[in-house]
C-alpha cells in the first residue's frame, strides 16, 4: 500500500492516516488503587480443560475422568486450577504487562471456588504498589492483585502479580511500529 489516498465506492477521495492503537500501560501510567477491568470474558470449554490437563501431564482424574469426578463432592469434572491461573494472567496482560520486560513473581495464589466447563471467567487487576529501581532506569516494578470471577460474580481466583514494566521514554511507542511490529511493515504514511 503506497498511496495515502483511498477512493470509496462513490468515487470520493479520502486521506489515509495511521491512527495509534492501544500501546499498553507504561510504568508512569500505573497509580496505586487503580482497578482495571480486563476486556473479554472467556467461556471455558471442555476442550480447553482436557488439552491443558494433558499438555501439562496433570494426572488427577478430577480433570479428565467423568466417572471418577461424578463420585466426588462436586459431581462432575473440575477445570484444572493452573488453567484458570494461566487464563486470568493472560487476560490481564493487555492492561498490566504488555510492556513488561520480566514477570518477577506470582504470590498469594488462592483458588476460592471451583471452575466448571461452561463457566465464563472475567478478570480485574488492582494496583497495589509501584517503585523505581536504582539499578535500572528504564523500568519500574508494579505489583497488582489479580482477581478472577465467574459469570455469577463468584470470586474463583486471586493472586499478586509483579512485573517489571518499561518506562514510556525508553519504549518509544509509535503508530507505525507498535509493540511487536518491526519497522516498515504494513501501511506507512508517505511511502511511495
Amino acid at each position: 500500500m503506497t498511496n495515502d489516498n483511498d477512493t470509496d465506492a462513490g468515487g470520493e477521495d479520502h486521506d489515509r492516516r495511521l491512527v495509534e492503537g492501544w500501546q499498553g500501560r507504561f510504568y508512569e501510567d500505573f497509580t496505586v488503587g487503580d482497578v482495571y477491568k480486563h476486556p473479554y470474558g472467556r467461556t471455558v470449554t471442555e476442550t480447553d480443560n482436557v488439552w491443558f490437563t494433558n499438555l501439562t501431564m496433570n494426572v488427577n482424574p478430577m480433570h479428565f475422568n467423568e466417572a471418577y469426578a461424578a463420585e466426588t463432592e462436586f459431581g462432575e469434572r473440575l477445570v484444572d486450577g493452573t488453567y484458570v491461573f494461566a487464563l486470568a494472567v493472560g487476560m490481564s496482560v493487555i492492561d498490566v504487562s504488555a510492556n513488561a520486560t520480566a514477570n518477577l513473581g506470582y504470590d498469594n495464589v488462592r483458588h476460592h471456588a471451583p471452575v466448571y466447563h461452561g463457566d465464563t471467567i472475567f478478570a480485574e487487576s488492582e494496583v497495589l504498589s509501584k517503585r523505581e529501581l536504582d539499578s535500572r532506569e528504564h523500568v519500574g516494578i508494579v505489583t497488582t492483585e489479580l482477581r478472577a470471577f465467574n459469570q455469577d460474580d463468584e470470586l474463583v481466583l486471586s493472586l499478586e502479580r509483579t512485573p517489571m514494566v518499561l518506562k514510556r521514554e525508553f519504549a518509544e511507542p509509535s503508530a507505525a511500529a507498535p509493540t511487536g511490529w518491526p519497522d516498515g511493515i504494513g501501511f506507512q504514511p508517505g511511502a511511495e
